[in-house]
């Protein structure tokens, strides 16, 4: 009985951390998973965490319950909100795409956070993508490894979270950037194309002529660049996932 109660403690307190994280995990934590389901996620990840800690938590007391309650919340959500990062510096590119090709507009209110069609199309391809790839597992390992950067009953310091925080939303507007890229080349060659065409021939309504070129232009480039950027986008994640409190490569 005892052993029992050991373990259903145990159990608790890896809760609390995984419960966090997967809430914010993509997939798993998207706004329209239901929250049995994302309960569910929670207690399998649960099961498979808490058998690989070696740190036992201490006996529960009011004091103990609370300060576990914070610390280990906390934690989860900080892993969770790293992983987070990488689905929105997609929705990021996604609308610097779609603001440099004139697709804002279009589908905007597709999702339940308003998107471009553009970032809409990514974030779920990269999803699946992820999820294709083994999110799951990873998510499991890098759970179970945090345990050794971020002990149980204790939290990194404030200036360390600041700076890991600071580096992380900087290396998330990188890759949106490195991954709209083409969009933002394609529109200042289109631009400075017009520009050539309407100082050639002021009489003709260049930006009429042009909308079409450009709407066609960016889905075309949209076609051919959304394999690649998915899989620069995987692999920084994987590099995350790998290593998530290092040096941002």
């Amino acid at each position: 009985m005892a052993l029992l109660q050991a373990q259903l403690w145990v159990g608790f307190v890896v809760f609390l951390r995984v419960g966090a994280t997967v809430s914010l995990l993509p997939g798993f934590g998207e706004r329209t998973v239901p929250m049995r389901i994302k309960l569910v996620i929670a207690l399998a990840f649960t099961l498979i965490v808490a058998p690989a800690v070696s740190s036992a938590p201490p006996p529960a007391t009011a004091g103990v319950i609370a300060t576990l309650a914070l610390t280990e919340t906390l934690s989860g959500a900080l892993i969770g909100l790293g992983i987070r990062l990488f689905i929105l510096a997609l929705q990021t590119a996604g609308a610097i795409a779609a603001q440099s090709t004139s697709l804002s507009q279009i589908l905007g209110g597709a999702a339940i956070e308003p998107l471009p069609a553009m970032g809409y199309v990514l974030t779920v391809g990269a999803i699946a993508l992820a999820v294709m790839a083994g999110l799951h597992i990873k998510a499991a390992q890098l759970l179970i490894h945090s345990y050794t950067i971020l002990p149980m009953g204790f939290f990194a310091g404030g200036s360390d979270v600041a700076d890991w925080g600071a580096a992380q939303v900087a290396r998330a507007f990188e890759l949106a950037f490195v991954l709209a890229a083409p969009f933002v080349l394609m529109s200042v060659l289109y631009n400075l194309a017009l520009g050539v065409i309407n100082k050639a021939m002021p009489q003709l309504m260049v930006a009429f002529v042009g909308a079409p070129v450009i709407t066609l232009g960016g889905l075309f480039l949209l076609f051919l660049a959304a394999p690649t950027m998915l899989a620069v986008w995987l692999s920084a994640l994987d590099q995350f996932m790998a290593n998530p409190f290092g040096p941002a490569p």
